[in-house]
C-alpha cells in the first residue's frame, strides 16, 4: 500500500449482521471492558500488506469520537466527531465521510453496542489473550476486523486493547498495534476538531 493511500485498517464494513453467538464468558468480558472505557490515548503503529509501517497517536472519547494523528510527513488524518468518520487527505485536499455505524470502529465508539450479538470469539492458544472477530457474512466484500485484547488487571474488566487486524476481500492485511495505553483520562472535545482542506478554518461538527 502506498504511504499516502487510504489505510486498509479503516476499510468500511456494513453494520455487522447477527452471527452465531460464541461462548459468552470472554465475549461478555470484552463487552464489560468496552463499556468501562470512556476515553483512551495510545501510540499506534500501522503495518500494511507490503510491510510498510506508519506511526502516530490515537485519541478516543466515547461515545463516537476518535482521532488518528499520523507521524510528521504523512498528510492524512482520521477523525470521528460523534456521528461521522472522516478520512482527510491534505495532499489532494479530499475528505471522505461515512456514518460511524458503517465502520468497524463502531465496536470501539458505540458504548451501547452489544458485541455478544455480532462478534465471535477466536481461539488464541494463549490464556492471556482474547481475540474477537467482526464481519458481515452476507457481504464478504466488506472484509473483516479482528480485535486483540490482553488480560491485564489494570484495565477495565481486566483487559487492555492491544490493536486489531483488518482484511479486505482480497485478503490484504493491515495491522494496528497500540502501546502506551492510558484509560479514562480527561480528553477535551477540541482534540476532535480538524482543518478542512477544502475550506479555511477548523472543522467541528
Amino acid at each position: 500500500m502506498d504511504v499516502f493511500a487510504r489505510p486498509l485498517a479503516f476499510t468500511l464494513l456494513a453494520a455487522p449482521a447477527l452471527i452465531a453467538a460464541a461462548p459468552a464468558g470472554e465475549l461478555a468480558q470484552v463487552q464489560q471492558h468496552l463499556t468501562g472505557v470512556t476515553s483512551m490515548t495510545a501510540n499506534f503503529s500501522q503495518t500494511d500488506r507490503n510491510g510498510r509501517v506508519l506511526t502516530g497517536t490515537m485519541t478516543l472519547k466515547r461515545p463516537g469520537k476518535i482521532r488518528f494523528q499520523y507521524q510528521k510527513g504523512v498528510p492524512q488524518l482520521i477523525v470521528a466527531d460523534g456521528s461521522s468518520l472522516y478520512f482527510i487527505d491534505y495532499q489532494v485536499r479530499q475528505v471522505d465521510r461515512w456514518p460511524i455505524g458503517n465502520s468497524p470502529l463502531a465496536v470501539l465508539l458505540n458504548p451501547k453496542r452489544d458485541i455478544t450479538k455480532f462478534a465471535k470469539l477466536n481461539p488464541t492458544g494463549d490464556p492471556r489473550v482474547v481475540s474477537i472477530e467482526v464481519h458481515d457474512p452476507a457481504h464478504p466484500e466488506y472484509g473483516r476486523i479482528t480485535m486483540i485484547f490482553q488480560k491485564n488487571a489494570a484495565g477495565p474488566a481486566g483487559l487492555m486493547l492491544q490493536g486489531w487486524v483488518a482484511l479486505d476481500s482480497q485478503n490484504n492485511r493491515t495491522t494496528i498495534r497500540l502501546s502506551g495505553q492510558q484509560i479514562n483520562g480527561n480528553v477535551s472535545d477540541g482534540v476532535f476538531r480538524w482543518n478542512d482542506p477544502r475550506s479555511k478554518g477548523p472543522r467541528n461538527r
